[in-house]
């Protein structure tokens, strides 16, 4: 079966990597910005790394007929130092018109800090001001319901944001209601040692349906696996969901969503 991985930071991956994923059914996938293990420097800094993801990492993808996508912004982990952040914002337009460049993204919270939610605001108006889809990232662990919860709260606040055209990724069982129920996109993040399984985003599917709902790896530097989303397909298979449901979620449900950018311009494969 062909799939679309939706968020996964293949700077973090080998070459061998694309291969497999390639060999896997994987078609396309979107790479929101990210922490880079190590707090930058300067604006310099993300200026070569916006360069990476909107000419290097296409042209690696493409080799093994891989679509490559990715968002732009500087990551909540980050978004304390907030001098730079507001730099890296101010750098971004340069950036957006690129052809594979979707939306701002991965923003959000990470330890739901004041600086943090103000970093977070400011993206969201740049997202506005160029009506741009929005990928959301939710903190982790014990922090996960709070973050979400404040999160929700700026996006339902502002009357600009537009539900339909925001994702907010990394649901569990204790967020996903919240976040589907407030009428956004949810992703489902499936890691080896934290987020979900996909035991456990085949038993959110069954309970929540299909509507506005996807799964992505989430391939970083640290302990995760690039080929969670066909695991999650043969999860599914094995409780007996039918090929189309299986497809609703790992391909149809992102192509949806991210045709809402003028930039996405995907090519399904005959």
């Amino acid at each position: 079966m062909q799939y679309f991985d939706p968020h996964i930071h293949m700077v973090s991956r080998t070459t061998d990597d694309y291969e497999t994923l390639a060999r896997m059914g994987c078609v396309g996938m979107s790479e929101p910005a990210f922490w880079a293990g190590f707090d930058r420097g300067s604006v310099e800094s993300f200026r070569d790394y916006f360069r990476q993801l909107t000419d290097f990492e296409p042209k690696r993808a493409k080799q093994f007929g891989i679509q490559h996508f990715t968002w732009l912004c500087i990551n909540a982990k980050e978004a304390e130092n907030v001098e730079l952040s507001r730099e890296v914002i101010a750098m971004i337009p340069e950036f957006i018109d690129k052809p594979n460049v979707i939306g701002i993204g991965e923003i959000g919270l990470n330890k739901n800090t004041r600086n943090e939610v103000t970093i977070f605001k400011e993206h969201v108006d740049l997202a506005v001001q160029y009506d741009l889809p929005i990928l959301i990232h939710t903190p982790h662990l014990e922090d996960k319901y709070q973050g979400t919860r404040m999160i929700l709260d700026v996006l339902c606040s502002d009357s600009r944001v537009k539900r339909d055209m925001v994702l907010v990724d990394h649901v569990e069982e204790h967020t996903i209601g919240l976040v589907l129920e407030a009428g956004f996109w949810a992703g489902m993040t499936m890691y080896p040692v934290s987020k979900c399984t996909p035991e456990r985003a085949a038993d959110m599917i069954e309970k929540y349906g299909t509507e506005r709902l996807m799964a992505n790896s989430a391939g970083d530097w640290g302990p995760s696996k690039p080929t969670a989303v066909p695991d999650l397909i043969m999860v599914m298979r094995k409780r007996g969901h039918s090929e189309a449901t299986i497809r609703k979620i790992v391909y149809d449900n992102p192509l949806t969503f991210f045709a809402k950018s003028r930039n996405f311009k995907f090519t399904p494969r005959e």
